[in-house]
């Protein structure tokens, strides 16, 4: 991949992207917190805690390559995406819990990412190698997640019409340059690729999984209930992996940090129908009940 679109066009293409998530949003949606405010901190504990010392444990047990842990702990660190929603929608769940979880995760991952990364790198690296996020480092991270989304969400704020004409052209835009930036990366390592699913395939794979079930069974655990609870799990389950591959290949430069990211980006989607179908399959009728509950 020419290093002129890695520094150029990748971080133009994300800041696009998360702009589109922005256009989404409102500012109804962060105080919907107040509303909801069990299922919203469980997600986020989930989120940031449970699931980053879940990645943490596969890395450990499967002995991961240093770069390849990291690259699964950068994943881990990223936060759920657009395309939670949709999920949420063919299956069942709370639409307006995952757009406000997004939103949240979008602003914290700003500030919980980098420190993740940092000590992720610390751990699994120790060969002194200059690889990190440096403080300037860090407020790219910060400049690429937020100003774009508080820019979408001003253009939602002033101009709604604007802002629905544009929603889709920009999922459609996410949407390829995911593929773009996996073929990207796999083109680029076409040589190691089988090595690296072989390596990250199975850490992937179980950290998905397991996403999508602590997303939904310990809201379930606590009482919430199962439409809100599948709003958590694929809120958790799918993970920005657009954001992950483009911090590593922008600014921590490193191809072989977004193969778990790419390899992810693969099964996640599998994982997540599967999930779904067999929700809908043995919860039909609770889902079904609260959602005209919550139509009446």
């Amino acid at each position: 991949m020419d290093s002129g679109i890695i520094t150029i066009f990748l971080p133009i293409a994300l800041a696009i992207i998360m702009a589109g998530l922005g256009l989404e949003l409102r500012p109804q949606d962060f105080k919907r917190v107040a509303k909801h405010p069990k299922a919203v901190f469980l997600a986020l504990f989930c989120q940031l805690v449970i699931l980053v010392s879940i990645a943490f444990v596969i890395c450990k047990l499967l002995a991961l390559p240093p770069l390849l842990a990291v690259g699964v702990m950068l994943l881990a660190a990223s936060p759920g995406g657009p395309t939670a929603n949709l999920f949420s929608y063919l299956y069942k769940g709370d639409i307006a819990l995952n757009i406000t979880l997004t939103a949240i995760n979008s602003v914290i991952a700003a500030f919980t990412l980098p420190v993740i990364v940092n000590l992720s790198i610390q751990h699994f690296i120790n060969d002194g190698q200059q690889l990190g996020l440096q403080f300037s480092k860090v407020i790219q991270v910060f400049l690429i997640i937020i100003v774009p989304v508080c820019l979408g969400m001003l253009v939602r704020y002033f101009s709604p019409n604007v802002a629905d004409k544009l929603h889709k052209p920009v999922r459609t835009f996410a949407v390829v340059f995911l593929i773009l930036i996996i073929i990207g990366a796999v083109a680029k390592e076409r040589n190691s690729i089988l090595e690296y699913i072989m390596q990250v395939g199975l850490a992937t794979s179980l950290f998905c999984i397991a996403s999508l079930l602590i997303g939904y069974f310990i809201p379930r655990i606590f009482g919430i209930s199962s439409t809100q609870a599948r709003a958590c799990a694929f809120e958790i389950g799918i993970h920005n992996s657009t954001l992950a591959m483009t911090i590593a290949l922008t600014i921590l430069a490193s191809t072989t940090i977004a193969m778990p990211a790419a390899v992810y980006s693969i099964f996640m989607y599998i994982f997540a129908a599967i999930f779904g179908t067999l929700l809908n399959r043995y919860e039909p009728q609770r889902a079904e009940t609260h959602l005209v509950a919550k139509n009446e």
